[in-house]
C-alpha cells in the first residue's frame, strides 16, 4: 500500500514536499517512483529511486527543480519540489516496482500505486 500526502496550493516559485508512505511488499518492491498527471494529459514519470544504492533518475524536463529521496527507517519516499511552475499542477502519484526491472520498465507501467495527492500552482 502506498499513501501520498503533502499536496496543496502554492504560488509560482514556491516549494512543496510530497511524502509517500509504503507498507507491505516493501522487501520486494524496492524501486519507487513519483509520477504526475495533469487534466487532459498523459501520466508521466517524474523521478525514481532504488532502495539499495540510492540510484536516482529524473525526467529531464524538470530542469533540476525536483529531488527524490527516501527514509527507509520509516518506509517513506519524498519528492522535494522547488521553483514550482503552473505547469507542475497535477495529481502526483507514487508507485513501486521490483528492483530487477526498475530501470527497464516505464514508470507508468509500475504495478503498485497510491491514490495520489493534488498539487496546484498558481
Amino acid at each position: 500500500q502506498l499513501v501520498e500526502s503533502g499536496g496543496g496550493s502554492v504560488r509560482a516559485g514556491g516549494s512543496l514536499r510530497l511524502s509517500c508512505v509504503a507498507s507491505g511488499y516493501t522487501d520486494d518492491y524496492t524501486c519507487v517512483a513519483w509520477l504526475r498527471q495533469a487534466p487532459g494529459k498523459e501520466r508521466e514519470g517524474v523521478a525514481r529511486i532504488l532502495k539499495y544504492g540510492g540510484h536516482t533518475y529524473y525526467n529531464p524536463s524538470l530542469e533540476g527543480r525536483f529531488t527524490i529521496s527516501r527514509d527507509d527507517t520509516n518506509n517513506t519516499i519524498y519528492l522535494q519540489m522547488n521553483d514550482l511552475k503552473p505547469e507542475d499542477s497535477a495529481t502526483y502519484y507514487c508507485a513501486m516496482e521490483i528492483a530487477s526491472i526498475c530501470t527497464t520498465r516505464k514508470m507508468v507501467d509500475f504495478r503498485q500505486w497510491g491514490q495520489g495527492t493534488q498539487v496546484t500552482v498558481s
